[in-house]
């Protein structure tokens, strides 16, 4: 699998490179600076590319827009975005085309390996992957909306964890509860949300999301 990297500081990108290619990852472009990164992504076509949000000249959004830009070029084109605080605004404008591939992790899980592997690979392969703490505030900010507050609390507890891309035998090993009962819970959710029912794990993670982002 092919990845580029955007990330300025030299060596969260170096340990981003040794992490993936010990992983069989094979980077192709690792890049410090927002124009660089997205000549690499459409020069280089990768399977996924793996932003810092803040990158030179602005500091200040160069990152996600490029890979925005990116993702307008390349419909659906996997993006895995990094930052090192909660920014409820970006992570809405990443998830704005409703295409899924995408992901939004605090820098902080790069140091945990195997899981920040998995969620490469996850949105890789079509998955939406958002950090915990992105998705309280996600699920916060909504606390208005008539259908969320249809939820019980266990039911935001199980839609916190789908929209981490946590798989039923996993929510329910977290929960305690069997896996059947995972599954009535996302039923109701599903049904309570007016969202289509489906055993695809990607595409109800992305439902989800598609309706927390309002």
């Amino acid at each position: 699998m092919r990845v580029v990297i955007g990330e300025d500081q030299f060596l969260l990108r170096d340990g981003l490179v040794r992490l993936l290619e010990a992983h069989d990852f094979e980077v192709s472009a690792a890049v410090d600076n927002g124009p660089d990164l997205l000549e690499a992504m459409l020069r280089e076509r990768p399977d996924i590319a793996i932003v810092d949000i803040r990158l030179p000249p602005s500091f200040t959004d160069e990152g996600l827009r490029a890979a925005i830009e990116a993702r307008r070029r390349r419909q659906g084109f996997p993006v895995l975005v990094l930052s090192q605080y909660v920014e409820r605004l970006y992570a809405d404008e990443l998830l704005a085309d409703g295409e899924g591939s995408v992901g939004y992790l605090l820098k902080d899980r790069v140091f945990h390996g195997d899981q920040f592997v998995d969620a490469v690979r996850q949105v890789a392969a079509g998955g939406t992957v958002m950090d915990p703490d992105v998705v309280t505030r996600l699920l916060t900010h909504n606390t208005r909306d008539d259908r969320l507050e249809r939820l019980t609390a266990r039911e935001r507890e199980v839609l916190k964890l789908m929209a981490e891309g946590r798989s039923n035998s996993n929510i329910a090993g977290v929960l305690v509860v069997s896996e059947k009962a995972v599954s009535k819970h996302i039923n109701n959710i599903l049904a309570k949300l007016n969202l289509p029912q489906s055993e695809d794990a990607n595409r109800r993670v992305l439902a989800v999301l598609a309706y927390l982002k309002h």
